[in-house]
């Protein structure tokens, strides 16, 4: 099969993921509710559905569309609320309380934390996944931001697609889709690997406040310099999507997600890897010291945690599971999507995103503001 990653990945974790160590039903309370709080298109039907049935347990469900959302929702309720959260694990700093204390509880020790891939486990302790050495976040799944293009009305060499198409092509005037918060960091790699703005591939920005105002100042003139071509901003994927469907955008840094289902939909849309390096991401659950359904909790994150759900949520939203033996369950539209993307030569050229620094989000935000009232 050539499915080679996540045969990998289910190999490495086959181990650990087998059903009769999964706890999904070691610590089910059958009754109550769980309130969650989870990106908009995470937790779909099919998905809430079987969590009720399988555990007689009523489902909360409140959604979010950006990391800024989940983040001032949790501290506009003092970290309370909700139960579990799903936060991007390199966020894990926006739910610091005033006293320096994280809104997160260590992950509760029934909950089945060897189900998850075991190199994501380990790599998520410098991304935000432990505070004060616990940890408060478990992956949940991972997926990539680059490019999705309209071939059917831009004609671009798909091997030599870069986050600087976005503002250099000629038929994407007015035609380009991003979000301000991610496309300042697709044109930095663009403009490091040309060495008009080195960086150190955009690590800079999280090195010191003068490095992220030196490195941010540059690409954000660079990118008003291109602005005939800003055709849609989005802050989360229902926009995104709308981009290209009802603003007529053809082509745009994105979620993989939204390249990939309009790819179900069209096939003149594909989604594919800058060759400046694919920007990566690892989402992650938690439970909130304030929760007033632990047991609920545990039991929902178990769930969460099987290998059929995973494959599930990934059929569902074209993102991949962090589950170990997920893919198993993954349909066979999804392993060809992935196929088309994550060549080796891609997966060995990921950029993931890092840790949050203080400096981080303020300085960025102020650049994103520039770009928004260009």
């Amino acid at each position: 099969m050539k499915f080679t990653r996540r045969s990998a990945i289910q190999l490495a974790g086959a181990a650990v993921a087998s059903p009769a160590l999964l706890k999904a039903n070691d610590a089910l309370a059958s009754s109550g509710s769980v309130k969650v709080l989870a990106w908009q298109d995470y937790v779909q039907p099919n998905i809430a559905e079987k969590f009720e049935a399988d555990t007689g347990i009523k489902l909360e469900l409140t959604t979010f569309g950006s990391n800024d959302e989940a983040e001032s929702t949790i501290r506009a309720n003092g970290g309370k609320g909700f139960d579990i959260v799903f936060p991007s694990i390199t966020n894990a700093s926006g739910y610091i309380d005033d006293n320096g204390e994280s809104f997160f509880a260590p992950v509760p020790a029934d909950v089945n934390v060897d189900a998850v891939i075991p190199s994501f486990l380990r790599d998520s302790a410098s991304l935000g996944g432990q505070f004060n050495g616990e940890q408060i976040l478990l992956p949940f799944d991972w997926g990539t931001e680059g490019i999705t293009l309209n071939r059917g009305k831009l004609s671009i060499a798909e091997s030599d697609l870069s986050f600087g198409d976005l503002f250099l092509q000629e038929g994407a005037k007015g035609a380009a889709a991003f979000r301000q918060k991610s496309a300042i960091m697709g044109a930095g790699l663009y403009l490091d690997a040309t060495g008009e703005v080195p960086s150190n591939r955009m690590l800079d920005v999280y090195k010191s406040e003068d490095d992220a105002r030196r490195v941010w100042g540059a690409v954000t003139k660079w990118i008003l310099e291109h602005k005939e071509n800003f055709g849609a901003f989005w802050n989360n994927a229902t926009e995104a999507t709308a981009a290209f469907k009802e603003a007529g955008c053809v082509i745009g840094q994105t979620w993989d997600t939204t390249g990939l289902l309009l790819n179900r939909e069209d096939s003149n849309y594909v989604y594919r890897a800058p060759k400046e390096g694919i920007i990566t991401w690892l989402d992650s659950f938690g439970m909130l010291k304030g929760a007033e359904n632990p047991d609920q909790g545990v039991a929902f994150m178990n769930f969460m945690l099987q290998p059929e759900v995973g494959g599930m949520f990934a059929n569902n939203t074209g993102y991949n599971s962090a589950v170990a033996g997920a893919a198993d369950f993954a349909s066979e539209e999804f392993k060809a999507q992935f196929n088309s993307v994550y060549s080796q030569d891609v997966l060995s050229n990921m950029w993931w995103w890092q840790a949050d620094t203080p400096f981080f989000a303020p300085i960025r935000n102020e650049f994103v503001e520039i770009i928004t009232n260009a």
